[in-house]
């Protein structure tokens, strides 16, 4: 995984150079959403991957998938992809720039899993906790997960904060196994 953040930083950096200098960090976040979403089709990877067709070739279907909603710098890139053979990249490539577009906004983006839905004011509550603890602005998705059986799971970049019944039950049968 590694090995592909690293080759796909250099492609993500590149969309984040333009889309800042154009001040269309958000248009540009939508439409790696969109090249990555078509890129991991199975059906257009057998398109990109097959030898009879050559890269104008490749690009245009993949162009013609993403219709009009690519301005004329995203259709670049796409076709800088294309030829670098690093279209299977795109994935990475959204979520680093998403990442870095994160960073340039003071964003922190939060999963938050709960065993039991989220009443508004404690989410609000929940959101200005974090905010405080992280320094930034908190974006926060719920899911509901009751696997959890209580409590809840709460992912910020690559911090995990585990109060859920089940994530305790697990810390509680490694120390009793350890």
């Amino acid at each position: 995984m590694a090995e592909l953040s690293t080759i796909a930083r250099p492609y993500a950096e590149a969309a984040f150079e333009i889309a800042r200098e154009k001040n269309a960090l958000p248009a540009w976040s939508g439409m790696l959403d969109l090249v990555a979403a078509v890129a991991s089709d199975a059906k257009m990877g057998e398109a990109l991957a097959s030898p009879k067709l050559g890269d104008a070739e490749k690009a245009s279907l993949f162009l013609s998938v993403c219709g009009g909603r690519l301005d004329a710098d995203a259709r670049s890139f796409v076709r800088v992809l294309i030829e670098s053979d690093r279209i299977g990249l795109a994935r990475e490539i959204r979520d680093i720039y998403q990442k870095r577009r994160n960073d340039a906004e003071g964003v922190a983006r939060a999963v938050i899993e709960s065993a039991l839905p989220v009443a508004d004011a404690d989410l609000a509550g929940l959101k200005a906790a974090l905010e405080r603890r992280f320094g930034r602005r908190v974006e926060a998705s719920v899911r509901v997960n009751p696997e959890l059986i209580g409590g809840a799971r709460i992912t910020v970049g690559d911090t995990v904060i585990d109060d859920s019944v089940a994530g305790k039950l697990a810390a509680m049968a490694t120390e009793l196994t350890a």
